[in-house]
């Protein structure tokens, strides 16, 4: 009788504690060997996130030095997709981790699917959600911290939507 509820709570407890992954997780920056090669050395520090409900990809560069991200910095843009907004963000960020205050963030469709059909890589017509109007294209979301990350040291691209989300709205008193 014992050995029949040992069993039977044992049962219960797995049941109860299954859980299930939204994301797949990566400890290295699985990213296209496409991308230019100068972003190399970011993969051993990086992170590679396929989720939550479609295989949509996106990659965490957290960057601990200014200068290595200011190099760095030109590359990313290489890999936005043309039109494809950078969102500003503050830290932390489910991406680079509570204590990451400063990275980036590359979010890109599933892959081998960079565009929705006919329409070039476009925002989905329609959605006023500005991430999931963007989610078939590459963009950047860019974590600033104002020090390893200062936006007044780094070019913003004149052709870019910057969408800044950095402050939430207040609501009116």
């Amino acid at each position: 009788m014992k050995r029949t509820l040992a069993i039977l709570a044992a049962l219960t407890f797995c049941a109860a504690s299954t859980v299930y992954a939204l994301y797949s997780v990566s400890n290295t920056g699985d990213w296209p060997l496409t991308w230019p090669k100068e972003l190399e050395p970011l993969r051993k520090q990086s992170k590679t996130y396929v989720g939550p409900h479609i295989e949509m990809q996106h990659y965490s560069i957290p960057f601990s030095d200014r200068n290595a991200f200011e190099a760095a910095w030109p590359q990313l843009l290489k890999v936005k997709s043309k039109g494809a907004p950078i969102f500003l963000k503050r830290g932390p960020s489910f991406f680079l981790g509570e204590k990451q205050m400063a990275g980036v963030i590359v979010h890109s469709p599933p892959e081998g699917q960079n565009k929705i059909p006919n329409t070039a890589e476009a925002p989905i017509p329609g959605n006023t959600e500005p991430h999931s109007k963007w989610m078939w294209t590459t963009y950047i979301e860019l974590v600033v911290d104002g020090g390893i990350i200062d936006l007044n040291r780094i070019p913003l691209p004149a052709d870019t939507p910057i969408i800044d989300e950095r402050f939430p709205n207040e609501s009116p008193r």
